[in-house]
Formats: structure tokens, sequence, C-alpha cells
């Protein structure tokens, strides 16, 4: 990935930013239908996406868990994966990626501040703009007033998402590292349903939608995000996933029969252009 070129880029950060939104939409599809519960939908969805990362490395060499830093990743993606599930219980898909990654900006951007990455003044506009679109996402008319339960687990999510994705810019071995981190978090999560079981019985279209987010949207499509955030930086990778809400909205709308309205519309072209905006060099 070293020196790829822009539309490379592009096209990579696209297809992450696909993947972060179908988790939204998988999550959602599974809880919202009574399919499975909060805490057995983490569980296979890190335990199929351990799986993949670990075949997927083991391939060329054996699978490395311990590493100096390796407790951030597990920890804040322990974070992530259960304030995430729990937050779909009551969350649009929509409007959950919208609070999940407006919370990963301001993480990011802090983030980018403490560690004194030169930001531009066109990035500084860029991410105003995106985040007004946030904002009017956020409107009554248009999404309507979240749970607050799931909004302060939403919440916890974007902080332990953002960290995780600070974390990451580090990394040299993208697959390897997230290998390590899934395993190494899933029994986290075990323990999580060992203490508060859900209660709901499992179906195997439930089991099925877990293990797609698991293996595919999450576990491939975080290994492609560490892949790419070197060439992004913290504030450029924070403006970027402030697509991800817009693209959870529209697969709401087709996919799940949830909301949209002119007011989201309006909100996608200032997300996207507040993205375009800060992406620019110079």
């Amino acid at each position: 990935m070293t020196g790829a070129s822009p539309l490379r880029l592009f096209l990579l950060v696209a297809l992450t930013m696909t993947a972060f939104a179908a988790n939204s939409l998988l999550n959602r599809a599974a809880l919202a239908g009574g399919e499975i519960g909060p805490a057995a939908f983490a569980a296979i969805r890190l335990g199929s996406g351990a799986l993949v990362l670990a075949l997927l490395v083991m391939r060329t060499r054996p699978l490395r868990l311990r590493k100096p830093g390796r407790w951030i990743g597990v920890g804040s993606l322990a974070l992530y994966m259960a304030g995430f599930s729990y937050a779909y219980l009551s969350l649009d898909a929509g409007l959950g990626a919208l609070i999940l990654f407006g919370g990963v900006q301001i993480t990011m951007f802090a983030g980018a501040l403490l560690s004194r990455d030169a930001i531009p003044v066109t990035r500084w506009l860029g991410a105003g703009l995106a985040l007004a679109g946030l904002a009017l996402l956020l409107w009554p008319g248009a999404v309507g007033r979240p749970d607050p339960l799931g909004l302060a687990l939403m919440s916890l999510a974007a902080v332990g998402w953002g960290i995780y994705s600070l974390h990451g810019r580090g990394s040299t071995e993208p697959l390897a590292d997230t290998a390590a981190n899934f395993v190494l978090t899933l029994p986290l999560c075990l323990l999580v349903v060992a203490i508060w079981p859900d209660g709901v019985a499992i179906s195997l279209w439930g089991i099925v939608l877990a293990v797609i987010c698991g293996a595919v949207t999450s576990g491939l499509g975080y290994a492609l995000w560490y892949t790419v955030l070197p060439q992004l930086g913290a504030s450029r990778a924070a403006v970027a996933q402030l697509t991800v809400p817009v693209i959870a909205s529209l697969g709401g709308l087709l996919l799940l029969g949830e909301a949209i309205t002119l007011l989201s519309v309006l909100a996608t072209v200032l997300v996207l252009g507040g993205v375009a905006l800060s992406l620019r060099r110079g």
C-alpha cells in the first residue's frame, strides 16, 4: 500500500466504508427481527472473524498473539463490539452509524491533535461541513430522537473504534494484527455471554447474519482498514468514516424499510462534500 495511487486509495477506502455500513445493517437486521440476541451476535461475529483471519495468516506464518501494545487493540475492540451490538436493540441502522462515526470523528481528531499531526485548513473546513451534515441527520424530523440508552452504548462503541483506528495507524502487519485482536477479544465476549445471557432463541438466519458480519464485513473489512490507515492519517481517516452513516441510511431504506427524508438527502450532500474537501492535498 505504500505510495498507492489516489484512485486506488479512494476505491479501497470506499470498499472499506461500505463494509462498515454493512456491519450496521446486518446487526440491526438480526436484532430487529428477533433472530438472535446482542451478546450471541457479538460472540459469533468475533468467532467467525477470528477463524477466517487466523486461517489467512497461518497460511504463511504462525499467528503471533503477544506483542507490545496488543492490549490497546483488544480492549478498544471489545468496547466497540459490546456497545455496537447492544445499541442496535433500539437504534435504526442509519442513526446508529451516525452516532458511531460522529463519535469516532471526535475521538480521532482529538488523537490527531494530541499527536500533533499537521491538519490543513481545508481539512478543518471539510470536517466542519461533514459534521454539519451529521447534525442535520440528527434533526428530529429526519430520523427521530435516539433512545438514551442506545445513544450511550453507541457512544462507548465510538470511543472504542476511534482508539482502535488510532492504534492501527502504526501497524506494519494489518492482517496479522487484526487476527490477533479478534482471537484475544473473543474470550472477553464469551464472558459477557456467560454473565448476561440474552434469553433470546437463536435462529439459523441470525447465525448466518452474524457469520457474514464477522468473517466478511468485520474481519476482512478491518484488515483492509488497517492497511489503508497509514495512507490517510488520523484526521482524514476520521472524516472518511463520516460517509458510513450515509451508506447505512440508504441501505436501511432499501433493505430494512427505514425512513429517509429530504433532510437526509441534504445531509448526504454535506457529508460527501466535506469528505471531498478534507481529502484534498495542500
